[in-house]
């Protein structure tokens, strides 16, 4: 990996720039206590994640797992990592979780904010803290999901310490009330940044809705598991369960009712029916791969799951489909069947064998806000083609941000299809498929493109940003500005006219300059 450095800043203005190659300090250019400096940035970073995390099934416990793997490979610039575990009766938990917060226990979250502490004083490395972020995590003294404050108050806690702080979120909402909104806002004051996997949703926390500084905002991709698609060669796995000469279409993944599937289902019984012809929807198959989401079991002691089970077969006989459930798909015989629930947890290497195995994957979800997708990330790892409703997080990766307009959209550089969610996604998913299904050489084509945006996804590569992040916030906090002479505007200049009327200059990047620029520094 080759770590580019900037040229040394000026030394008459002892302006520090920080570099990107983690043997350069500040210290070096800065002047001072240089060789006390120059140690304590050469340190390795303790890095502690607050999060869920396996054997609790979540997507965001998975998510924190395979961001601590890949920072393990780095081993000159991370020390230990350890995690304080976000726990429902989930565990028992082993190294690297330490620290076991009850997630409906106020106690708990005091223990694990003085117990964080303790353990970084007594550490001879920086700690660096990162919360995974998600409302659902988070309840009130009451029990109430999605009301509580106790990653501001970790925050408040360990900025007053000291320690760097910083929040990746995986919800950001258009919309939020004034709880979600204060919540985000807090978490920006007090922490050292927010991280997201969406463009999108950093413009939406700049806008008027939040009105978070840019400078707190940072954008890294989700990472991805799969190394290289011919790791997981698609007519191997296909002839070990039976599947060769399929079309298979997959959705993956735990299972609750914003997953949309009651949709998705819908969808591809009219593709089946528009579509195929007897023989032909013998060789085509819908395989949806994991079990409800357990903290959605639970709710409303089962009377919510047991309901959507109820939506899931009314949709399916409505559908005129042959389906069935199966804990395991050794010995299926598919051909009998139009669609096939694999109900299971799924694994680390059943997962990356689904990814390979699939033709098309469909994502129906419901929740537009959604910045982070695991499934969706993977898809591209893997370098398959999706379908998928147009949440966020598929606005970025498939059609780059770029406006939307509404109905079946072929993403921008072809690397998946958009559609609408809910009721009007069965016509545009029925429509995929048939495009899909029936073009062969465009769907080819589509997976290459996937295979050039995954392949910049993969988990080293996210966790070699991360830390250069970690590495900028810290030597920025350390920053030494120098003597400067600060100017105040005592008398009005055109230019200053120019920008209050809204004639602003433009940066090069398009975006405009502030009007609040009033002051100047110069060096003296």
């Amino acid at each position: 990996m080759v770590r580019g450095t900037m040229s040394e800043a000026k030394q008459s203005l002892r302006i520090v720039i920080p570099t990107f190659r983690a043997c350069d300090t500040y210290a070096q250019h800065a002047g001072g206590d240089q060789d006390d400096k120059q140690r304590a940035t050469n340190m390795p970073y303790d890095i502690r994640f607050v999060s869920t995390y396996p054997p609790r099934r979540c997507g965001i416990g998975t998510f924190t797992r395979d961001l601590a793997n890949g920072l393990e490979h780095f081993t000159g610039e991370v020390g230990q990592i350890r995690i304080a575990a976000v726990d429902n009766n989930n565990g028992p938990y082993n190294i690297p979780v330490d620290v076991v917060i009850e997630q409906y226990n106020p106690e708990s979250w005091s223990f694990a904010i003085r117990d964080i502490i303790t353990k970084a004083e007594k550490s001879a490395n920086p700690t660096i803290v990162i919360f995974q972020h998600e409302y659902g995590l988070d309840p009130d003294k009451n029990g109430e999901d999605s009301k509580g404050t106790n990653f501001v108050d970790m925050a408040k806690a360990f900025s007053g310490e000291g320690l760097t702080t910083l929040v990746q979120l995986h919800t950001v909402l258009d919309e939020p009330n004034d709880h979600q909104k204060r919540t985000l806002q807090e978490l920006a004051e007090f922490s050292d940044g927010l991280i997201l996997t969406s463009e999108n949703a950093m413009a939406v926390l700049e806008s008027s809705t939040y009105e978070i500084d840019h400078s707190k905002l940072k954008h890294i991709d989700h990472g991805v598991r799969m190394q290289h698609p011919s790791e997981y060669d698609r007519l191997a796995i296909k002839e070990k369960y039976g599947l060769e000469d399929f079309f298979l279409v997959t959705t993956l993944g735990l299972l609750s009712p914003d997953k949309g599937i009651q949709y998705s289902i819908r969808a591809y019984g009219r593709f089946l029916e528009e579509s195929c012809t007897d023989s032909q929807r013998e060789r085509i198959v819908y395989l949806i791969a994991g079990q409800c989401h357990p903290d959605f079991v639970r709710v409303a002691e089962g009377r919510e799951h047991q309901a959507y089970q109820a939506t899931l077969t009314k949709v399916l006989e409505e559908s005129r489909l042959k389906w069935c459930k199966a804990k395991e798909l050794e010995g299926l015989y598919f051909r009998q069947y139009d669609v096939v629930f694999l109900d299971t947890f799924l694994d680390e290497g059943t997962f990356l064998e689904l990814y390979g195995a699939t033709n098309v994957m469909v994502l129906p979800y419901l929740n537009m806000f959604q910045t982070s997708s695991g499934i969706l990330a993977d898809t591209l790892g893997s370098s398959r083609v999706s379908i998928a409703t147009k949440f966020n997080c598929a606005l970025e990766l498939i059609h780059s941000n770029k406006p939307c307009p509404g109905g079946l959209v072929i993403g921008r550089y072809a690397r998946g299809i958009l559609v609408d969610p809910g009721e009007a996604s069965v016509e545009q998913i029925a429509g995929a498929l048939d495009f899909l299904a029936f073009n062969q050489n465009e769907r080819l084509k589509m997976e290459k493109e996937t295979h050039q945006r995954g392949f910049q996804m993969q988990w080293n590569n996210i966790a070699w940003a991360l830390l250069q992040h970690i590495k900028f916030v810290r030597e920025e906090k350390e920053l030494v500005i120098g003597r400067a002479e600060k100017f105040t505007r005592d008398k009005t200049s055109v230019y200053h006219r120019q920008r209050q009327s809204g004639d602003v200059y433009q940066s090069v990047s398009g975006v405009p300059v502030p009007s609040c620029v009033d002051c100047l520094t110069a060096s003296r």
